[in-house]
C-alpha cells in the first residue's frame, strides 16, 4: 500500500492521499513498536528506563495520531462537499502538513507530560535497566487520571467532529441536487471512518483484558491467551483500518491490486481522482 502511494505524483500531492499515507505509516510504526514491547514483554527482557520511555513516547503518540487523523480527514470531506470552491484554498499540501504536525504535538502531550514529570523527579532512574510497560513511568496517582482524562478528550472531540461532518454532508447531499454522488461517497468515507475510531477504541480493552488473564493462574495458559489477545484486540484492527480504506478508493485499489500481482495483469482505474 504504501508503494502504490509513493508510484503516483498525484497521491504525493494531493491531501486526501498525504492524509491517507500519513495514516498508513503511522499505523505501520505503531505496530512495529507494539510488537517490539511485546517480545520484549514476553521475555522478560530489561532495558534503560531512557529507552523504554522514548518508545512509549512513540508506542502512545502514534496510538494517539490514528484517531486525529481520522478527525482531520473527515473534515477534509466536509470541506470538499459543503464548500467546493474553496477546497483547494482550504486544503492544500502546506494545510496538510501543519494539520499533520499538530497532530503529533498534540498526541504527544499525554506521555510527554509524564516523562517530563519523571525526569524531574527522579533524573538518575533513566540509568537503570527496568521491564518496559507505562506503569514503570507513573511516579503519582495524578498521572493516571491524566492519563485516561486525554484519552477520553481525544476520543469524544473525535467522534464529535465526525458526527458533526456526517451531518453536514448527508444535509448538503439532499440539498444539492449536482453533488448528490459525491456527497453519498463522502458520507459513507465519514461512516467509514467511524468504523475505523471503533477499531481503535477496541485498543483501549487490551490492557484490560491483559489484567484479567493475569488472573487464570496457568503461566502457560496466560502466555497463549495474551497472545491471542494481542493479535486480535490490539494488532489486527490496526492492520486492517488502513485496508479496508485503501481497497474502497476507486484510484488506490486498481493500482494497489495491481501491485500485488506483481504486474501480471493490469487493472483498468474504477474511478477518477479529486
Amino acid at each position: 500500500m504504501c508503494h502504490t502511494l509513493l508510484s503516483k505524483p498525484v497521491f504525493r500531492e494531493l491531501p486526501r492521499y498525504i492524509l491517507f499515507a500519513h495514516m498508513l505509516c503511522n499505523d505501520s510504526v505503531q505496530l512495529m513498536l507494539s510488537m517490539l514491547l511485546y517480545v520484549l514483554g514476553m521475555n522478560l527482557q530489561m532495558i534503560p528506563k531512557a529507552l523504554c520511555a522514548l518508545f512509549l513516547l512513540f508506542v502512545t503518540t502514534t496510538f494517539n495520531n490514528a484517531p486525529l487523523n481520522l478527525a482531520v480527514m473527515s473534515l477534509e470531506r466536509y470541506v470538499a462537499i459543503c464548500f467546493p470552491l474553496r477546497h483547494s484554498e482550504i486544503v492544500n499540501q502546506k494545510s496538510a502538513g501543519i494539520s499533520i504536525g499538530l497532530i503529533w504535538v498534540f498526541s504527544s502531550i499525554n506521555l510527554g507530560i509524564d516523562v517530563i514529570y519523571s525526569l524531574m523527579v527522579s533524573p538518575v532512574s533513566f540509568k537503570d535497566s527496568m521491564y518496559c510497560s507505562r506503569q514503570m513511568i507513573i511516579i503519582s496517582p495524578w498521572q493516571i487520571d491524566k492519563f485516561q482524562g486525554f484519552n477520553y478528550l481525544f476520543f469524544v472531540t473525535v467522534t464529535a467532529v465526525l458526527i458533526f461532518s456526517y451531518i453536514n454532508v448527508v444535509v448538503a447531499a439532499r440539498s444539492a441536487s449536482s453533488q448528490k454522488d459525491s456527497a453519498k461517497k463522502a458520507h459513507k468515507t465519514i461512516l467509514l471512518h467511524l468504523g475505523q475510531l471503533v477499531l481503535c477504541v477496541n485498543s483501549f480493552v487490551f490492557g484490560t483484558i491483559e489484567t484479567a488473564l493475569a488472573k487464570t493462574g496457568s503461566s502457560r495458559l496466560f502466555m497463549d491467551l495474551s497472545y491471542m489477545n494481542f493479535l486480535f484486540v490490539l494488532l489486527l484492527p490496526r492492520c486492517l483500518s488502513p485496508l479496508i480504506y485503501g481497497l474502497r478508493d476507486d484510484a488506490v485499489r486498481p493500482l494497489f491490486l495491481y501491485y500485488v500481482r506483481c504486474g501480471y495483469q493490469k487493472v483498468k482505474p474504477s474511478g477518477t481522482i479529486h
